[in-house]
């Protein structure tokens, strides 16, 4: 329903198109927006009210063009949706402090959440985007391009309507801060998801990777082939492991893609234990 009334918006106002024109948004909202100094870090977003003034200022600490896009659109959610600003601003005048990207467990963080990533990359239109751009690292690098979003908030997206069986994963160290599956990927039978709090896989790239970087804000990238059942679930299907560092956000991206089919696999299964029984005979 968020999301809806996020698209539901930007049709209605004539922003349905990408990029989005954030500035367009809030100009039409009389919103005004402002860049936080970068020594002012710790915070991504804050929505300021002052009478019957509003203003958002943004986090510029992290330099990224898609994260700072995100945080805006996340302070615009909590503008447009239903008892946010009740909620945020209890008070009335003064200022809510916000913590965008999904690391909030507050419902109306999450909302707002919902609501920038449906705001910046409206369903229909991103949905079309993909079907042009291949799987995987590569295709929600484009995405991100076209969208003017991080490669975090792409990536999150992209597990919604990808077609193929994908998570996402982010991690620092040698733990999971979280990770979304795909429907496609959720629908395998007795398959187990990936949790917050899970250790990384010791055959992974992801290990090797974070060890490597540990520390270091980089944005560097890797790829190598793996098998499924090292991250979730018995199946010993082959994977596709992209990573890549996120930068000054200090934490590392990883998105899996099954490239073996399942049905194939459970024949081949099936037929290996036929024989195995018959040879036992």
């Amino acid at each position: 329903m968020v999301q809806r009334k996020a698209e539901h918006f930007l049709k209605e106002n004539n922003f349905y198109e990408l990029p989005v024109d954030l500035d367009g948004i809030a100009k039409k909202l009389d919103i005004l927006v402002q860049a936080k100094p970068k020594n002012a870090s710790g915070v991504s977003g804050m929505l300021l009210k002052q009478g019957n003034d509003f203003g958002i200022m943004y986090a510029t600490h992290i330099e990224n063009d898609g994260f700072q896009r995100f945080s805006i659109a996340h302070e615009i959610g909590h503008y447009i949706l239903d008892g946010h600003i009740e909620r945020v601003l209890p008070n009335g005048d003064g200022m809510h402090i916000s913590e965008s990207g999904f690391t909030s467990q507050d419902p109306y963080e999450i909302e707002a959440d919902n609501f920038a990533s449906a705001l910046l990359m409206p369903s229909e239109l991103f949905q079309r985007a993909i079907r042009k751009n291949g799987e995987g690292l590569t295709a929600i690098k484009k995405l991100a391009s076209l969208c003017r979003t991080s490669i975090l908030a792409t990536a999150i997206r992209y597990t919604e309507f990808a077609e193929e069986a994908c998570a996402i994963i982010v991690s620092e160290g040698n733990n999971i801060d979280y990770a979304f599956m795909s429907e496609t990927l959720k629908q395998f039978p007795d398959i187990e998801w990936i949790r917050k709090g899970n250790s990384i896989p010791t055959s992974a790239l992801t290990k090797t990777f974070n060890a490597k970087y540990i520390g270091n804000c980089t944005t560097e990238e890797n790829s190598n082939s793996g098998i499924l059942s090292d991250w979730c679930g018995e199946y010993d299907l082959e994977i596709q492991e992209d990573v890549i560092g996120l930068g000054n956000y200090g934490k590392t991206l990883t998105i899996i893609t099954v490239t073996q089919d399942l049905e194939e696999y459970e024949e081949e299964e099936e037929l290996e234990e036929s024989l195995q029984i018959r040879f036992k005979k």
